[in-house]
């Protein structure tokens, strides 16, 4: 079964275009190292009627902040190890102070997930 890493960060709108470029190389490095796929959507439809549970209300969202969901996927939960194992030793990967971040690191929400159902 494929597996898949699962992100969610609130992030200042403000500080998107530092995060998209982060991303794009997030995006080259963990292809370059065997992951099937990786995506990053910005939220822009978050405040979804009759629903008690929405990224605003959890996150307790400013309107100057959205949130960004993101995934990667992987051919089992073992090849995710391989794989991260080797991004985690790319040099590229290696730049990123936690101080310079575009978001508050202790805020993003992330796990691994077994695929139950893909078509």
């Amino acid at each position: 079964m494929k597996y898949v890493d699962g992100f969610v960060i609130p992030i200042r709108k403000k500080n998107l275009a530092a995060y998209l470029k982060m991303a794009k190389l997030g995006a080259k490095v963990w292809r370059e190292h065997g992951a099937l796929e990786y995506r990053e959507c910005v939220g822009d439809d978050l405040k979804i009627k009759g629903m008690h549970a929405s990224f605003p209300a959890k996150f307790k969202l400013k309107p100057s902040e959205t949130v960004v969901f993101s995934w990667i996927v992987y051919k089992s939960r073992a090849h995710r190890d391989r794989v991260t194992a080797k991004v985690m030793k790319d040099p590229r990967m290696n730049n990123f102070d936690p101080k310079s971040m575009p978001f508050e690191f202790k805020s993003m929400l992330m796990g691994g997930f077994t695929v139950i159902v893909d078509r």
